[in-house]
């Protein structure tokens, strides 16, 4: 028995989880998702951009600016160096994942991201956040070496060793994270839900499934554990076990020049796995916590690391900040030069 087109589209509007609407001559409806914001995101859209934008420029600007300087500079092709480049690439990536639908739902008011979009956006978001974990561990063991055993740091850690490292990283993460997306389209969704982030995250997407999600929260759980939670752990570690090292320095004055060569790693220990922590204690006491809260701490968590790295790497770093300041000079003198000749 054959049903009419009006019950076909009642039938279909009044089920409770699908991901493809009809097709008409019309139009296509997909799945799709609200994304959400700050409360005060409101009704101060458009000067919400303006800092917004800035940061994202900043984070841009910083990043590139450490990728051209140690490309440029033959001498600072070292292990050390090279693993810094790469927290450049993941802070860059990470950036161009996350502001740009920020920017285009204040700008533009277009909170509405289909499904695919979404998942696309959701995948890169955790890779590049894994690889930078991954690097700040890589980065945690090039101190430990450095410090520990300095007279073996040039044949433990050598060019081709920190390449493979870095491939390594990769690979582990494109195969932990690429199962995320795909257990997802497993799922059963409303036709639009709204997000707690102005971006997608794992997290955040399941909630709003309308069949069991037990498989993709203990897959989840399993990427975290396995990937943050495990980087975590062995910066941890190393940096026990560095610790322990200066501690059997002679002099004081000695322990704080071999902890100085730490700084800039534990500024970027810290701007990634402070707000980390924070928001997996959140999420345990979530009843307690506002969302107002939870959606600042992420924000902090996914935006703040690539604005701060490249500051704090160029100032603690004195190649980086002798070739910065160099270029300055050189830009203030040729500015200078053509002020005179007009």
């Amino acid at each position: 028995m054959f049903l009419s087109e009006g019950q076909l589209f009642r039938d279909e509007m009044e089920h409770p989880c699908f991901i493809l609407t009809r097709t008409n001559s019309s139009q296509t409806r997909t799945l799709s998702f609200f994304l959400g914001g700050f409360p005060a995101w409101e009704t101060t859209q458009m000067w919400s951009a303006v800092p917004l934008c800035s940061t994202y420029l900043l984070a841009l600007l910083g990043n590139l600016t450490v990728l051209s300087i140690i490309k440029a500079e033959r001498s600072l092709h070292t292990p050390m160096y090279l693993l810094l480049a790469m927290l450049a690439v993941a802070d860059l990536g990470l950036s161009t994942s996350t502001y740009p639908t920020m920017l285009r739902m204040l700008w533009l008011e277009a909170r509405e991201i289909s499904f695919g979009t979404c998942l696309a956006q959701m995948f890169f978001i955790h890779t590049f956040t894994d690889i930078e974990s991954a690097v700040i561990l890589a980065m945690a063991f090039d101190r430990y070496v450095a410090i520990c055993h300095p007279l073996r740091y040039s044949s433990i850690l050598t060019n081709s060793v920190t390449t493979k490292i870095c491939v390594a990283i990769v690979v582990r993460t494109t195969l932990v994270q690429l199962p995320l997306p795909i257990l997802l389209t497993r799922l059963c969704f409303t036709r639009v839900s709204k997000l707690s982030h102005p971006y997608c995250l794992h997290p955040d997407i399941i909630k709003h499934a309308g069949s069991g999600t037990r498989v993709n929260s203990i897959y989840g759980l399993f990427v975290l554990l396995s990937t943050l939670g495990l980087d975590l752990l062995f910066v941890f570690l190393s940096y026990l076990l560095i610790l322990k090292t200066i501690l059997n320095i002679a002099t004081w004055r000695e322990r704080l020049k071999v902890l100085n060569t730490c700084i800039s790693h534990i500024c970027a220990v810290l701007l990634f796995f402070i707000p980390m922590i924070c928001l997996s204690m959140m999420h345990r006491f979530s009843k307690h916590v506002s969302p107002q809260a939870y959606v600042f701490t992420a924000n902090i968590h996914f935006l703040a690391p690539p604005i701060l790295n490249p500051i704090v790497y160029s100032m603690k770093t004195k190649p980086i900040r002798r070739r910065i300041l160099r270029m300055l000079c050189q830009r203030g003198l040729h500015r200078s030069r053509v002020a005179i000749c007009q």
